[in-house]
């Protein structure tokens, strides 16, 4: 009762303007994330407005005292909650430690904060290829492209000789090898340009290339060999003259690497040297049956403490030359038929100088940090770019099908059944693009970002799946009957190889993308845990009170921004994507104060929530693409022309957002406030959503805008990609496209004519003869039509073989 005549007191002290003009003011000071003294000067302001009870400003005073005075804080509160903290938290190991110290924080971080700091973020420079780049680009990569016929790779189940024998003569293998040592020296976002383009031609071509320029001896020894080993091998892996391979995954250690068997025990040799003597068991390597040289990962023991420090040295990576007695090679398995070299390895006692270390003896037990360090790179490098060249290829083949392929007498991209599908693939190329170019320019500026290169590995691969699915639908039978015209169905069966590799995606998506992400990225989270184990009381009394302002910040800023639909936030620009600024502003808030409640309410347990952490990292890939969308529609210039990709690139973006928070909502136990999340919280956002999905007349506009054969379709959807100048299989939609857009005034022509009932009704080729009887079109027009009707006819072929074609008997080359 006592509490209740004091809110009337206080209602009557300064009446329901006075409450709102305090609710307003609070609601100010938690939108800003003011510090606590100006929480204290505001709320006893209030508190003395109203004719608060002595009792409560006492209360008050006490609060205020200790909160800001710090050593009285630490003693009184820190201390004893430290104390607390360390008996709950669950201990983070060794191999963890080295994977969440990996890398750099970068971007990511912005969307942990609650509130994106897009001048910072903007300010990443837009990463371009240097002429050198771009003439390998348009010279020797093209020709590679050329030289593949990938229906017969895959007949053959192997690359042409021919194809080996250009790969090593140009050193497609030394992408990434500096050029002091032989290498080409090109840039992450060369690398990813190269991978792109011939990804687009063949998934066996690209994978070959991709992992000698991934991750492997070359990228371990540039960053941690000794430069013996440097001087040594990289001019020999650049020529290929070596042939690398990387050997990690095990039977019972695929996404949890850290749990390798592979063994290498120390000892001292009869000339009183250091040796190591391995054993292993490896699988799924790529390039391990024609390799030269395997790079390993294993666990060091040193049982005679010859190097006088623990038994345990840790896991290690060395170089082994696969001609040294009791390595095995030479088996592969079978990715899905699709032919590249991927293989198992076997090491029996197996003895190697201790300088076949990479980085010597100083890289003893770092083996680990050296993987996840190169990972962190290379993760936003070779299978993004893989699945752009997918994408791209989607797109823009099945938009030149949607052109050629007629049904009930139109062109059937004209049906909105096709629209739908061709418009979520337009909305995949310019985000994956985007994602690409954003990317890669932090990479060429020396990032080396886990978190963010693990949302475009997780997230772009399965971009492509979906896109492939959709191409599929939309080419039917010419994209099921397989062939040389197929230029689609052995990306398709290929595409789940890419979600398995470097780290399966549910896994990076339940554990690395937000598991990681969240420890790194959090402004305040990973220096509590440090601190608690530190036993550092000013370092935790900081960061802990830190963490509690931020919380409360973000819960203001949630609620503001929700209620005003993101209007509220500020946004770098003006213009027609002003208003994504403040929706991304708006949507980060809520992401951040749910992260907070999330970590506070379920604690070590969230580890073991891959559902929820599923949905929160679905919420953080989707805020840094549609963050880089913005990036490159600024970088390339505003062109208002790319405002329907822009806008059905957000709505599929935060329409996914809105799926995985309502997910949240309804999902997340926090003890009693269940309920309160999963009823009016949810309801409201239901209400007030961030995006209902792609709108009919958005997925209209950009579908018909994806058919039209002019400048723009050209640099969003075929640009980097490889367009077969023979006009074969991709070529072949892309000259059958551009002859029909070239022809369709004349045919709009004949159409008018029979309208103004200058000629008759008639269908079919009878209506072209008939035009030009009567004089309607002139007979170049008549020879231009019949031409591209020639090259549509062709283009909806599919391929048949005779059966003695049919059994082809493969030749294979080993690319030795």
């Amino acid at each position: 009762m006592e509490l209740l005549d004091a809110a009337i007191g206080f209602l009557s002290a300064w009446g329901i303007y006075g409450l709102l003009a305090s609710v307003l003011l609070v609601l100010v000071v938690g939108y800003l994330g003011l510090p606590f003294i100006a929480w204290t000067v505001v709320l006893a302001f209030i508190l003395i407005g109203y004719a608060a009870p002595t009792w409560l400003l006492l209360l008050f005073l006490v609060v205020a005292v200790i909160g800001n005075i710090k050593p009285l804080r630490q003693i009184l509160i820190s201390s004893p909650l430290m104390k607390f903290m360390r008996r709950i938290i669950p201990e983070i190991s060794e191999t963890e430690k080295q994977a969440l110290d990996a890398g750099k924080v970068w971007l990511e971080a912005e969307f942990f904060s609650g509130k994106p700091n897009f001048k910072k973020m903007r300010s990443v420079d837009f990463a371009k290829l240097t002429d050198e780049e771009q003439s390998f680009l348009d010279n020797q990569v093209k020709h590679l492209c050329s030289i593949v016929n990938d229906f017969e790779v895959h007949r053959n189940r192997a690359l042409p000789q021919e194809v080996w024998d250009y790969i090593k003569k140009e050193k497609f293998f030394g992408l990434i090898i500096p050029k002091e040592y032989g290498g080409l020296g090109f840039s992450p976002l060369m690398n990813s340009a190269v991978v792109k383009m011939v990804s687009s031609r063949s998934v066996p071509l690209a994978t070959n290339i991709m992992v000698p320029n991934s991750l492997g001896p070359a990228e371990l020894l540039i960053h941690y060999g000794t430069e013996e080993q440097k001087k040594y091998y990289l001019p020999r892996l650049a020529s290929a003259e070596e042939i690398p391979c990387f050997a990690l995954t095990e039977p019972n250690a695929g996404s949890d690497a850290g749990s390798i068997s592979s063994s290498g025990v120390l000892f001292k040799g009869e000339d009183g040297k250091l040796y190591i003597r391995l054993n292993w068991n490896k699988r799924y390597i790529t390039m391990a049956a024609i390799s030269t040289v395997l790079g390993l990962a294993f666990k060091l023991r040193d049982p005679d403490k010859l190097l006088g420090g623990e038994e345990d040295l840790g896991i290690t990576c060395a170089l082994i030359p696969t001609k040294t007695e009791g390595v095995i090679v030479g088996r592969r398995h079978d990715p899905l038929n699709c032919p590249f070299y991927n293989c198992p390895t076997q090491g029996k006692d197996v003895v190697v100088p201790i300088d076949a270390v990479i980085g010597g003896e100083g890289g003893l037990g770092k083996g680990w940090g050296m993987l996840m360090e190169s990972l962190a790179a290379g993760r936003g490098i070779s299978l993004p770019a893989q699945a752009s060249g997918g994408v791209l290829v989607s797109a823009y083949g099945a938009s030149a099908h949607a052109t050629i392929r007629k049904q009930f007498g139109i062109n059937i991209g004209r049906f909105e059944g096709i629209e739908e599908p061709l418009a979520r693939l337009a909305a995949r190329a310019y985000l994956i693009e985007s994602q690409r170019y954003l990317t890669c320019s932090g990479l060429n500026a020396g990032e080396q970002p886990p978190v963010v290169t693990a949302i475009c590995k997780y997230t772009s691969t399965e971009m492509m799946r979906a896109a492939l699915n959709d191409a599929m639908d939309i080419l039917a039978g010419n994209g099921i009957s397989r062939g040389p015209r197929n230029f689609i169905s052995n990306g398709y069966t290929a595409a789940p190889v890419a979600i398995t590799v470097e780290g399966a995606n549910i896994l990076t998506r339940t554990l690395i993308v937000f598991g990681q992400g969240a420890l790194r990225g959090h402004p305040y989270a990973y220096k509590e845990v440090s601190a608690v184990e530190a036993g550092d009381k000013k370092a935790f009394d900081y960061n802990f009170w830190g963490h509690v302002g931020h919380v409360v910040r973000n819960l203001f800023r949630a609620v503001v921004l929700s209620w005003t639909r993101g209007w509220a936030a500020s946004s770098p620009v003006s213009g027609p994507t002003a208003k994504y600024y403040r929706k991304i502003t708006w949507a980060t808030a809520v992401f951040a104060f749910m992260t907070d409640v999330a970590m506070g309410s379920l604690g070590g347990a969230l580890k073991q929530k891959g559902k929820l952490t599923g949905r929160f990292a679905d919420i953080l890939s989707m805020l840094y693409y549609s963050f880089a969308v913005l990036y490159r529609y600024e970088q390339e210039g505003s062109k208002r022309e790319d405002l329907p990709y822009v806008e059905i690139s957000m709505q599929y973006a935060f329409s996914i957002i809105q799926e995985s928070i309502d997910g949240i909502y309804e999902n997340l136990k926090v003890p009693g406030l269940s309920w309160f999340f999963a009823g009016p919280v949810r309801f409201f956002s239901g209400m007030n959503p961030y995006n209902r999905g792609i709108t009919d007349e958005t997925s209209h506009k950009v579908a018909q805008l994806m058919q039209e054969d002019n400048e723009q379709r050209k640099r969003l959807l075929e640009d980097g990609i490889y367009v077969p100048e023979d006009g074969k299989g991709l070529g072949l939609f892309a000259n059958a496209f551009k002859a029909i857009k070239a022809s369709a005034d004349i045919e709009k022509k004949i159409r008018r004519a029979m309208r103004k009932k200058e000629m008759p009704k008639i269908k079919g080729p009878a209506a072209l003869d008939k035009a030009l009887e009567l004089g309607v079109i002139t007979q170049a027009e008549f020879e231009q039509v019949q031409a591209a009707e020639a090259l549509r006819n062709d283009a909806i072929q599919v391929d048949d073989f005779s059966p003695e074609e049919y059994f082809h008997q493969p030749e294979v080359a080993h690319g030795r």
